[in-house]
């Protein structure tokens, strides 16, 4: 894959205009059709996910997540709209974005990280429950959540060193999620932090499209390049 494009970065934040809201309405099921309304009424953001087969270029995948229910189970609508439909669109939360409405549990840990974070230079955005829980005000957070990152490095070094802050703070919280790279692909961070040390290891990645394997030493190849062309 090329480069990254800001239409296609999974876990980014899309809000709809009108247009976009009433093609949603016209292709979601029936019983999907009161989440999605509520989602309009409130203008919450929808989260740009992987692209179904057929998507054309014009066309945006995207999905809301409804909080869990009581067996813990999270309803999720999928969303497949014309650009034009777009409103505004970011990039997912930061930490500093979410701190306050996370357990009483984390907030410590969580500020401690974003400070660190910080200081490093790092580009680390949060999705998942703890995000949507801070963008609705709804209750996504459960006792067994996780606090997914979305680790974005820029070269070799940042990714060292965060991979390597991921790995001391997820001894105090529940981290997961994934490292970003500049080509498209994601990777468990932690499958990551397993395989880096041996280059000629396979791991899963994940683009706008599907998943792969791929060696961790093409990946290392193109965070490099990459570096050496910015």
């Amino acid at each position: 894959m090329s480069g990254r494009s800001e239409l296609s970065t999974r876990h980014g934040l899309v809000w709809l205009n009108e247009a976009g809201w009433l093609e949603a309405l016209a292709c979601v099921a029936d019983e999907h059709r009161f989440a999605v309304q509520r989602w309009r009424q409130q203008d919450w953001p929808a989260v740009i996910r992987r692209r179904d087969a057929g998507c054309t270029a014009g066309e945006i995948c995207l999905g809301i997540a409804l909080p869990p229910d009581q067996d813990g189970v999270k309803l999720r609508v999928p969303l497949r709209i014309d650009l034009k439909g777009v409103r505004a669109m970011r990039a997912p939360l930061a930490i500093a974005d979410v701190i306050e409405h996370a357990g009483s549990q984390w907030r410590d840990g969580l500020l401690e990280l974003h400070g660190d974070i910080a200081a490093q230079g790092l580009e680390i955005g949060v999705y998942g429950s703890l995000a949507l829980q801070a963008l609705t005000g709804q209750p996504y957070l459960r006792s067994a959540s996780d606090i997914d990152l979305l680790f974005s490095p820029l070269d070799r070094l940042q990714l060292e060193q965060g991979v390597s802050l991921l790995q001391q703070y997820a001894a105090r919280l529940p981290l997961d999620g994934e490292i970003s790279f500049p080509s498209g692909y994601a990777v468990a961070w932690k499958e990551w932090a397993q395989a880096c040390g041996k280059p000629g290891n396979r791991v899963l990645v994940k683009h706008d499209s599907g998943v792969a394997l791929q060696r961790v030493v093409e990946l290392l190849a193109g965070l490099e390049e990459h570096a050496c062309a910015a």
